[in-house]
């Protein structure tokens, strides 16, 4: 099962909205071939795994592991469920069970009716942990939410008084932060850090794809020549104003009373599955108050600014602390 959880996370950031999944087929104690979930679209794991089996005999005497119960329903492939009682596979090990509607025990429950054994349960915390944005989202109905920070020694995120971008992390936090934004579907700012920080919010510094830029921009104040509004990327702006779409930007009207329910509705009704909120203060903190979060991750910068912006205040279970490039990383789960 380890090798079907190493297999699927090289799936991340391309499966989307699918989940993570990697599959192993065994014979005599031995693996004899491997798949996983390579793209949203393509092949299911159980499907490559069974496909790459170079002699198909050995199928009716061997055992299929997969992380996550094989699909039963039509979506964009066949069922996963149907190919591995055709193959006569005696025995199939399963991580977890599917939240998904269509699918959860429906899968398990299939294969069992044939007579194969089913074992279920299986590094099931450390599966759920690996798809923990699509759990989250059929769940929960609202995306993973990862709120993510730079702080100084003494707890600002930015000058009092800035005018320009402001960025204090090291190069090599930088280009994590990229990585991070090609493996989630959307990032969320508010309209000061637009504003003042004029972002691109793209994947400049790593090899992925762009995320969703979404902005709360609750009157629309915001200048169009801003590079969020370009169109190296799709763009959504909440607001109280219209509800359109212009090119990539798609404007959406909302009630700002209840801003945070709503968008989040707003976004799982748009199949997001996950979002890092890169700031202000305010819309950060605005998500810690509501205790609407699940991971956050907090760079601490050994430089002072003596005044400015205060960074959030927090708590939570930390489960990793780290250096890059000279900042200390802290990854902190909502308990």
């Amino acid at each position: 099962m380890k090798k079907c959880l190493e297999l699927a996370k090289k799936g991340i950031g391309y499966v989307s909205p699918n989940p993570m999944v990697g599959c192993v087929v065994v014979f005599n104690e031995q693996i004899i071939s491997e798949g996983y979930h390579q793209e949203y679209g393509a092949a299911h794991a159980e499907v490559n795994a069974i496909e790459n089996v170079k002699d198909k005999s050995l199928l009716k005497k061997s055992t299929l592991y997969v992380n996550l119960e094989p699909c039963v329903h039509f979506g964009k492939t066949p069922p996963c469920a149907n190919l591995i009682i055709e193959s006569e596979i005696p025995k199939v090990v399963i991580g977890c069970r599917d939240s998904f509607s269509e699918v959860s025990g429906k899968g398990i429950e299939k294969i069992q009716n044939t007579g194969i054994e089913v074992i279920v349960g299986v590094l099931e915390k450390e599966s759920r942990e690996l798809n923990k944005r699509f759990f989250t989202f059929y769940e929960k109905k609202r995306p993973y939410i990862i709120l993510k920070w730079a702080e100084s020694k003494d707890g600002f995120m930015a000058p009092i008084n800035q005018n320009k971008p402001f960025w204090m992390t090291s190069s090599e936090s930088k280009k994590l932060v990229h990585e991070w934004r090609a493996e989630e579907e959307a990032i969320i700012v508010g309209r000061i850090t637009a504003k003042k920080d004029n972002p691109s919010l793209t994947v400049r510094e790593v090899a992925g794809s762009n995320p969703i830029r979404i902005i709360i921009d609750k009157n629309l104040k915001l200048p169009s020549d801003l590079n969020l509004f370009n169109s190296e990327a799709n763009t959504i702006i909440f607001n109280t104003i219209k509800s359109e779409e212009t090119g990539t930007n798609q404007f959406i009207n909302i009630d700002f009373n209840y801003l945070i329910e709503n968008l989040l509705e707003e976004l799982h009704k748009q199949n997001i599955q996950s979002v890092i909120i890169e700031g202000g203060s305010t819309t950060l903190q605005s998500f810690v108050d509501a205790n609407i979060w699940d991971e956050a991750r907090i760079f601490k910068v050994n430089k002072t600014l003596d005044d400015g912006v205060k960074a959030p205040t927090i708590e939570g279970r930390i489960i990793s602390e780290k250096w890059i490039g000279g900042d200390e990383l802290e990854i902190i789960i909502n308990r």
